[in-house]
């Protein structure tokens, strides 16, 4: 059972009031479709128990400084439609206030729900999605609503897309790739040819929703995942990819999914807060974000 009073990076940063905080983490602890191992449910509430030993300092900055807020988890029970409509509900709060969603999910399918919710409030963006597997499926296990079909359905809302460290995927999803010319570097490309090699298209929104699914990382960096997959990115090919993403682009929320906690493993789930926490800080670090967010000039480091 989720426990309500749970605040991302626990005592160490007072809980700010929604309309104050930059970030507003959500706890979206839906599990539905998920295919092989199992635990979703359980990850958003383990990320923000381990958020509680992360240091404030980053290296860079302190982004707890722009306040962070965390909401009541999202009532996951019920029909996929009906839960993610709770979820674009949560997110639209938070997009009402000019805030940021963090989202913790959870199976991927609950970035359907922010995605709905940003739509209502941006004219145009894009989704930039970190994941082993491209999730472009029509159908899976006999569900739209799978995990395996949620970048489809962000596909047919004309939204682009760019995925980066796939390399899991049926032949039915490269072909959709391919007929709807979706920009992908996949986690190989990335290790032989280097990160400096991967680009945003010239052509991509200027405003980008970031959805990070663990199973992304390399396995031996996130083994606490329900479809672990060898090969994927290192931590700091993750971490240097967002940091150019948020140089370069507008951040308006993002996500950190598919994180299946596992007993005994607890580094796995302080890498998912570690990972959360440092989007928070590229963010923040970024001019172009400051700008965007009105944020003040972070406190210089030692």
């Amino acid at each position: 059972m989720s426990d309500q009073s749970l605040n991302f990076h626990g005592i160490d940063v007072p809980p700010s009031l929604p309309e104050s905080a930059l970030f507003h983490v959500i706890p979206a602890p839906y599990e539905n479709s998920v295919s092989y191992g199992t635990g979703t449910a359980d990850g958003p509430q383990a990320i923000l128990e381990a958020s509680a030993q992360l240091e404030l300092f980053d290296g860079r900055c302190i982004p707890a400084d722009s306040g962070i807020h965390t909401a009541a988890p999202v009532d996951c029970a019920g029909s996929p439609p009906l839960v993610l409509s709770r979820i674009e509900a949560a997110v639209g709060r938070c997009l009402t206030l000019g805030k940021c969603p963090v989202l913790l999910g959870g199976e991927h399918t609950v970035t359907s729900g922010a995605i709905a919710a940003l739509r209502k409030k941006h004219d145009r963006f894009g989704v930039i999605q970190f994941d082993a597997h491209a999730d472009l499926r029509d159908s899976y296990q006999g569900s739209p609503f799978s995990h395996a079909c949620v970048m489809r359905r962000v596909a047919e809302q004309g939204i682009p897309i760019l995925q980066l460290g796939t390399r899991s995927y049926s032949l039915e999803e490269q072909r959709y790739r391919r007929d709807h010319a979706i920009p992908y570097y996949d986690a190989e490309t990335i290790w032989r040819q280097g990160i400096d090699t991967v680009a945003l298209p010239a052509n991509f929104p200027d405003k980008v929703y970031l959805t990070f699914d663990v199973d992304g990382f390399d396995a031996a960096v996130m083994p606490a995942t329900g479809t672990p997959v060898p090969g994927g990115l290192s931590w700091y090919q993750a971490l240097w990819l967002i940091e150019r993403i948020m140089a370069e682009r507008v951040c308006i929320g993002f996500d950190v999914v598919e994180f299946a906690p596992l007993a005994g493993l607890h580094g796995a789930a302080f890498t998912a807060a570690q990972l959360t926490y440092a989007i928070m800080g590229y963010l923040v670090g970024s001019p172009l974000n400051r700008h965007y967010w009105r944020l003040p000039e972070p406190a210089p480091g030692p």
